[in-house]
C-alpha cells in the first residue's frame, strides 16, 4: 500500500536522525572522559581514536534500540495528531494492521543488533582490553606525557618532565621519584635523552642533575651531584588478555557453564529481543490526542525504556550471583513487557469504540 510505504519511508528518515543523535551524545561523552584520561598520562593520546571506535561498537546495540522505539512512538505520534490515523481507521484498517509495516522496517536493524551483540560488542571488548594492555607494557618514556606525573613499575617509579621533543627522543627538567630496596630516593636533571645498548636495552640518560637518597625514618640522607645518570626504560612483559564473559565469542560462551557465562548470554539474548518487544509496544503506545500534550507520550516511551533496560540488567546480575535460573530470567523479563503490551492493543481496539459505542 501507499500508506505503508510512506509511513516505512518515514520510519527510515526518523531512524537515521535519532541514531546519529544518539550516536553523537554518548560518542562525545566517551571522548571527553578519553581525552581527560590522555591528559592524566593514564592513556597514550594516540590511543584515543582506537579505544573510541571500539567503545561506539560497543554502544550500537542499546543506541540502535533505542532508536528504533523512539522512531515508531514519534513517526505514529505524528499520525495521530495530524489525523492520519483516523483516515487509516476509516479505510476499516485496525491498529494491528500496523504490525506488518513496522516489523519490515524493524527486522533489518533486528538483526544488526543481533550481529553487533553477539558478534562485533565482544570483539571489541576484547581488543580494547588486549590495546590497553599492550600500551601498558610500552616503556616507562613513551608512557610520558609532558607536564603530568606518571606511575611506573606499579607505583615503584614517578616521572615527571617539563616539556618532551615530538619523537621523544629528548627531555627537559626532569623529576623521578623512585623506591628501591627499602630506600627513597629523587632524582632532578636539567635535560636527558633516549640511548640504546648493543643488546637493544633502552636507557634515559640525564644530564646535569642531582639524586637524593634517604631510608624512611632515618636521619641521614645523601646527595649526589652527576654529569650523566642513565635510568633503565626497558618494556614491560605484556601479558595475555583475560577472558572474561563479554569479551568471547558466542560459541566461545555457548561453551561455558558457568553463571557468569550464562549471565552474560541471557544479555546478549536479551538485548535484540527487547528491540522487537518495544517496536512492537511503540505502536499502541503512540498514541496521542490531537487536542492534549505532544510530549506525554514521549515520557511514557522513554520511562517504559528504562524501566525494561533495568529489569534486564537486574535479571542479567540475578542469574551472575546464582539468584536466578538462566532458563528463567531468559524469558521472564519480555513475557512481564508483553502484558502491558497485549493490554494497550485490547484498550486501543476494544475498550475505546465499546465506550464510544455505548456514549454515541
Amino acid at each position: 500500500m501507499i500508506f505503508e510505504r510512506a509511513a516505512r519511508r518515514e520510519f527510515a528518515q526518523a531512524a537515521a536522525g535519532i541514531t546519529v543523535a544518539l550516536l553523537a551524545i554518548l560518542v562525545s561523552t566517551q571522548l571527553i572522559r578519553l581525552l581527560k584520561d590522555a591528559a592524566g598520562g593514564r592513556i597514550a593520546p594516540e590511543a584515543v581514536g582506537s579505544l573510541l571506535g571500539f567503545a561506539a561498537l560497543n554502544y550500537l546495540p542499546s543506541v540502535l534500540t533505542l532508536a528504533l522505539f523512539v522512531t515508531v512512538v514519534m513517526a505514529m505520534s505524528r499520525m495521530y495528531r495530524d489525523s492520519e490515523m483516523a483516515v487509516w481507521f476509516a479505510c476499516g484498517q485496525p491498529l494491528t494492521a500496523w504490525v506488518r509495516p513496522v516489523l519490515r522496517f524493524a527486522l533489518p536493524v533486528v538483526l544488526g543488533i543481533v550481529i553487533l551483540s553477539g558478534f562485533l560488542s565482544p570483539w571489541a571488548n576484547y581488543k580494547t582490553a588486549e590495546y590497553k594492555e599492550r600500551l601498558a607494557g610500552r616503556s616507562d618514556l613513551s608512557q610520558i606525557s609532558p607536564g603530568a606525573f606518571r606511575e611506573a613499575r606499579r607505583g615503584q617509579r614517578v616521572v615527571f618532565v617539563e616539556a618532551m621533543a615530538d619523537d621523544a627522543s629528548k627531555v627537559a627538567n626532569v623529576f623521578v621519584a623512585f623506591s628501591q630496596e627499602g630506600r627513597m630516593g629523587v632524582v632532578v636533571s636539567e635535560e636527558g635523552f633516549q640511548e640504546f645498548a648493543p643488546n637493544g636495552d633502552r636507557f634515559l640518560v640525564l644530564e646535569k642533575g642531582r639524586r637524593y637518597e634517604v631510608e624512611p625514618g632515618a636521619l641521614d640522607f645523601r646527595i649526589m651531584e652527576f654529569e650523566r645518570y642513565r635510568v633503565r626504560t626497558e618494556d614491560a612483559e605484556v601479558k595475555p588478555t583475560e577472558l572474561s564473559p563479554n569479551r568471547l565469542t558466542l560459541p566461545e560462551l555457548l561453551g561455558q557453564e558457568n553463571v557468569a557465562a550464562r549471565a552474560e548470554l541471557l544479555w546478549r539474548i536479551g538485548v535484540p529481543v527487547t528491540a522487537l518487544v518495544l517496536v512492537l509496544l511503540a505502536i499502541p503506545l503512540s498514541y496521542v490526542n490531537p487536542r492534549a500534550g505532544r510530549s506525554a507520550n514521549m515520557l511514557m516511551a522513554i520511562l517504559v525504556y528504562a524501566v525494561y533496560n533495568n529489569l534486564l540488567a537486574v535479571s542479567q546480575s540475578w542469574v551472575a550471583q546464582g539468584r536466578l535460573s538462566f532458563w528463567v530470567g531468559v524469558w521472564a523479563v519480555h513475557a512481564f513487557m508483553l502484558l502491558p503490551m497485549a493490554l494497550l492493543f485490547y484498550k486501543r481496539m476494544v475498550v475505546r469504540p465499546f465506550w464510544a459505542v455505548w456514549r454515541r
